[in-house]
């Protein structure tokens, strides 16, 4: 009997293969073209005719045909698809070197700072190519951050000593971490504000009337994530014995509290040193000179900034300190502690190589 049509290649399909492309048609996030050839090789495995899985899939015979194809001379990597030349490059790897060479060793002439046109314009090129290459070499000469080196010679002991009270508290113990907020300053707006609006978002002047300042006292509670605050006039040593006090009230009996704090001079005082002697439960732990990043409290003076202060406006010190108060009152109803991740080794190592590279660019 004549055959009709070529003959096909026989279609089989081991049980590992089969259960890889099943598993990759039932994927969320596959490419769909290769879920597709998944599809129509498994139901050219079924032995029906390229006609049938053209029809089923709304496809042409030909699909069908070249993913049975592929499959058969190529098993699972047929599946995906070959690598294609596109356009040939326009930019040498040299002529890359050096934009990224211009950007990190040499500034534009009467400015501190490359931008995209005017290196452009220097390396003859496009700017989106110059901001491709940036971002390929992550490279963002627009952006500056400041930072200062502690030079504390006790960082070492003090960074493991503070890091480990917030990883390992000790037991039958509260650690709170304390500082103050200083000369937060009641600032109206000198119009009032335009509130916000449908298609149009608040709007306020840049300039404002000054109605004093006062300062804030925090201790943030590690473990709960609560805050006891005072508002004060001054942040005095007298004024931080009095907050101790605080802190010593909402605690029971019998716990030990480990206060991290700053190096202020008010915390030093022989008024602070007298107080400490007469509560020999408190325990004080220092952060390094120019270490408030090490403080968590701050995270939450960050938070107080960006959602009760920066925006607000505040024609006088009690409404001012009602506005402190009040954000406070809703922090503590939802408190959730802060989690340090950092191990003190890491924090350290960290600095180290941040130190050598200072120094680096410095004797350059």
């Amino acid at each position: 009997m004549a055959t009709i049509g070529r003959p096909k290649a026989a279609l089989v399909v081991t049980d590992l293969e089969r259960t890889e492309w099943v598993r990759l048609t039932k994927r969320a996030r596959v490419n769909r073209s290769r879920a597709f050839r998944a599809r129509l090789v498994l139901a050219c495995a079924e032995e029906t005719t390229a006609t049938a899985v053209a029809r089923r899939h709304r496809t042409t015979n030909a699909t069908v045909g070249k993913g049975r194809t592929r499959f058969i001379a190529r098993r699972l990597e047929g599946l995906y698809d070959e690598p294609r030349v596109g356009a040939p490059r326009t930019i040498s790897d040299e002529e890359v070197e050096a934009v990224i060479v211009k950007t990190l060793a040499t500034t534009p002439k009467g400015a501190t700072h490359w931008s995209t046109r005017t290196m452009a314009a220097k390396a003859g090129m496009s700017h989106a190519m110059i901001g491709r290459i940036w971002r390929t070499f992550g490279l963002q000469p627009h952006i500056t951050r400041s930072f200062k080196l502690s030079p504390d010679p006790q960082l070492v002991d003090k960074v493991r000593d503070v890091v480990g009270l917030y990883m390992n508290p000790p037991n039958n113990a509260v650690v709170f971490s304390f500082d103050e907020k200083s000369q937060i300053q009641a600032l109206p707006r000198a119009p009032p504000i335009l509130p916000m609006d449908i298609g149009q978002p608040e709007r306020r002047t840049h300039n404002h009337l000054r109605h004093g300042t006062l300062d804030l006292f925090a201790a943030l509670n590690v473990a709960t994530g609560a805050v006891l605050a005072r508002c004060k006039q001054q942040h005095r040593a007298l004024d931080f014995v009095a907050f101790l006090r605080d802190i010593d009230a909402s605690v029971e009996a019998g716990v030990e509290i480990h206060v991290v704090l700053d190096n202020l001079s008010a915390h030093k005082t022989p008024a602070v040193h007298r107080w400490l002697l007469r509560h020999p439960r408190f325990h004080f732990h220092f952060t390094p000179t120019y270490g408030s990043w090490l403080n968590m409290v701050e995270r939450f003076f960050g938070l107080l900034t960006e959602k009760a202060l920066r925006r607000g406006s505040h024609s006088s010190i009690p409404q001012l300190r009602a506005a402190i108060l009040a954000y406070v009152d809703a922090h503590n109803e939802n408190h959730r502690p802060f989690r340090w991740t950092k191990t003190a080794d890491e924090i350290l190592e960290k600095r180290r190589r941040f130190g050598l590279r200072t120094q680096q660019v410095h004797g350059s």
